[in-house]
């Protein structure tokens, strides 16, 4: 019987590439005219994976989160793993939001892509949950390939990375 070939599922974002993006945007806002004068800010908590954003008002988060998001896009970063939380009014009349990274599949979703390709019914290949990742495997190469289409073919709500293929 010949060996088995596998690859991962998994997801996330280069961070320095997140770092890299907050950066450009940041110099954008500095030098904007419609941003002159206004409290305007972006942090990004490296630790946590977490973006927090500052503006006066709705309108003026509305032009940072569209800056912010035209270079995340522009850097490669995955915008489908953001998970926006609402705009919280903060000190100084200004509003915040706090914008989470996912890095890994959570356990939820991990359950749901492994059900689909079970659902699907490839025929000799195994999908197992191991952390965040999933590793998919399959006596067969070709099948190997057409579950990785299948997955593209889905929306489970996160950009899906595949690595990790050992033939």
């Amino acid at each position: 019987m010949p060996g088995l070939a596998s690859f991962d599922v998994s997801t996330g974002a280069d961070l320095q590439e997140v770092d890299n993006a907050v950066n450009q945007a940041t110099k954008e806002v500095a030098q904007r005219y419609d941003f002159k004068g206004s409290k305007c800010a972006i942090a990004f908590d490296r630790t946590t994976a977490a973006l927090t954003l500052v503006a006066d008002d709705d309108f003026k988060m509305k032009a940072l989160f569209d800056v912010l998001q035209s270079k995340l896009i522009k850097r490669g970063v995955p915008v489908k793993n953001l998970e926006l939380g609402a705009v919280t009014t903060a000190a100084n009349d200004t509003v915040r939001r706090e914008i989470k990274l996912t890095q890994g599949i959570p356990q939820e979703k991990s359950k749901a892509i492994v059900k689909a390709i079970k659902d699907r019914k490839f025929k000799k290949t195994q999908a197992s949950i191991q952390g965040q990742e999933i590793r998919v495997q399959s006596p067969s190469k070709d099948e190997l390939q057409e579950v990785m289409a299948f997955l593209r073919s889905q929306d489970f709500g996160l950009e899906l990375k595949f690595g990790n293929y050992r033939g």
